[in-house]
């Protein structure tokens, strides 16, 4: 069997429009918003030569789809690869990569070690560590708004949070962009990212064994379960290692975005300083509005239809929750950043079952931030041009410099 970026060739029916665009170009990842219009306009689901797969990018059809997780599997792969035809770079993750009833059980693992009620045991430290690092910042002039802030503040928080003893927060941040790069095609972000995926890896799944844990962070519940019979304990190294691959990256991504939001839209910055119950609502908007994860996929597991047109079994599906984020059928004006908003159903975090097992701890670190942000800066000012970087499933920004004006 002939096989396309690692999935079975698949000839489209004769209705579906078909969208001639490279959703993996540099140039479609640095700047999606036309990628995403052309992809809505041209159909509820459409045919993407360039890989030779099927798109969903308005709202209701990528939130169907990727709510039927009976259909429209994961256990075949998040990326372009079909897991039943060929092997993944790395052991398939048990949390992301899995369909019931393995998925139940690991999911009731995560849920229970990232609850709302640990959170909140952990808002004391995020509040702290945010306190002295905007206090730093706002002693330089100008700062690098990814690398001072977006990364420094999960790199602290988050292996403390884990329980690591060993913390590197350039892998921390790389193992990210790795595992996210290695779901698009055999592009330059992949290519860059997997020739460091031996070291990168190798130091992360040493930092996730049980020895290098401290006994009372989010690892050591994980392990507990071990120790309770509810999962392995080489599944539990496999869920501290995903503790670490989606609680890090998107998290960086989310904080750079909502910094960039909000040096566009000052009159946001200044409604959110006037109303402080709005840090919630805003970080809602960010997602919605930049999409830190903009594209995943789904195999169709059986033969079926999206939007009345046929899909058939095996064929892979392109969720790109970026643009359903953007639908104007569903936001009305989405191209205006709102802070009162209230975005309830946007696709930042996915849907169904399938919802990120982090997003707890996400927004409590960015609520921690935000709320210390709006406390103590007066503006946050472009320094300079904000640089996107080229990811095959997350927007993110490479650099973006910045002035934190005090209050």
């Amino acid at each position: 069997m002939t096989l396309i970026e690692g999935h079975r060739s698949l000839t489209p029916d004769a209705g579906i429009p078909v969208l001639d665009i490279d959703p993996y170009a540099d140039a479609t990842l640095r700047n999606p918003t036309p990628y995403y219009t052309a992809l809505r306009d041209a159909g509820p689901l459409v045919y993407v030569p360039h890989y030779n797969v099927l798109a969903v990018g308005r709202y209701e059809e990528t939130r169907q789809t990727f709510s039927d997780h009976e259909t429209f599997v994961s256990s075949r792969g998040i990326g372009l690869n079909d897991f039943n035809l060929e092997k993944p770079w790395r052991p398939p993750s048990i949390i992301l990569e899995v369909d019931p009833p393995d998925h139940t059980k690991t999911r009731k693992v995560m849920s229970k070690a990232l609850s709302p009620k640990v959170v909140r045991t952990l808002m004391d430290d995020f509040l702290a560590t945010a306190e002295a690092l905007v206090d730093r910042l706002l002693e330089q002039s100008e700062i690098e708004g990814v690398a001072d802030l977006a990364e420094a503040f999960p790199t602290a928080v988050f292996p403390r949070a884990v329980g690591m003893k060993d913390v590197n927060p350039r892998h921390l941040v790389d193992y990210g962009a790795i595992v996210f790069n290695a779901v698009g095609p055999d592009n330059s972000p992949r290519r860059q990212a997997m020739s460091r995926a031996a070291e990168v890896g190798g130091w992360i799944s040493a930092a996730c064994a049980r020895g290098r844990l401290t006994d009372d962070g989010l690892g050591a519940q994980v392990y507990a379960a071990a120790d309770a019979g509810e999962i392995t304990s080489d599944e539990a190294g496999m869920l501290v290692r995903s503790f670490l691959s989606a609680g890090v990256d998107t998290t960086v991504t989310g904080i750079g975005n909502a910094l960039w939001c909000f040096s566009q839209n000052p009159s946001q910055w200044e409604a959110l300083k006037a109303d402080p119950s709005l840090v919630r609502p805003s970080f809602e908007e960010v997602l919605r509005y930049t999409s830190p994860v903009h594209t995943f996929l789904r195999t169709a597991n059986i033969d079926t239809h999206i939007a009345d047109h046929p899909v058939p079994e095996g064929a892979k599906i392109m969720c790109v929750l970026g643009a359903a984020n953007m639908d104007p059928v569903k936001w009305g004006d989405p191209d205006v950043f709102r802070v009162d908003r209230r975005p309830t159903g946007h696709m930042a975090f996915g849907a169904g079952i399938h919802g990120c097992v982090g997003q707890n701890i996400a927004r409590g670190e960015l609520e921690a931030l935000l709320s210390v942000l709006a406390r103590k800066v007066a503006r946050i000012e472009p320094a300079g041009d904000a640089v996107w970087r080229p990811n095959n499933a997350i927007r993110a920004l490479d650099r973006l410099p910045l002035k934190l004006i005090p209050n």
